[in-house]
């Protein structure tokens, strides 16, 4: 099974070379880019193809629900994660009706990220996936 696409977009750099330092030693995976807004994004989305982003919401230029809306608009098969900070109650929502495949909470990448990611290789590969609710994997 070939690797399984990452784009990370946040507009810290401290964020992205955490999430990537924590990502880069699993070999499954593999960190195709990073983005530090939302155009940023949209773009790298289209040229790089990623089978999966991890999007922040609060970010210059562009936010991450306005980038999901457009990378959606694309048909790229893209999933987006949006990874944030901010409530989950109404993050949560937000995400969904932008189009995103789901939400973790920037405190839960430890624990939930990793599971996530193989869920969604599972479904690429033509398996169940992983079934989570905004914000929380489900076994």
């Amino acid at each position: 099974m070939t690797a399984l696409r990452v784009l990370i977009v946040d507009d810290h750099d401290i964020t992205r070379r955490a999430i990537r330092s924590f990502l880069v030693s699993y070999p499954e995976l593999q960190i195709c880019g990073e983005a530090a807004d939302g155009f940023e994004a949209v773009d790298k989305a289209k040229s790089l193809r990623p089978d999966v982003i991890l999007m922040d919401i609060s970010m210059p230029r562009l936010n991450g629900l306005e980038a999901t809306k457009l990378i959606q608009k694309e048909n790229l098969n893209t999933k987006v994660i949006i990874v944030s900070q901010n409530d989950p109650a109404v993050i949560g929502l937000q995400a969904r009706e932008a189009g995103a495949a789901g939400y973790i909470s920037k405190k839960d990448i430890g624990q939930q990220l990793l599971p996530i990611l193989r869920g969604v290789m599972d479904q690429r590969a033509g398996g169940p996936g992983v079934v989570f609710e905004f914000g929380a994997p489900r076994p």
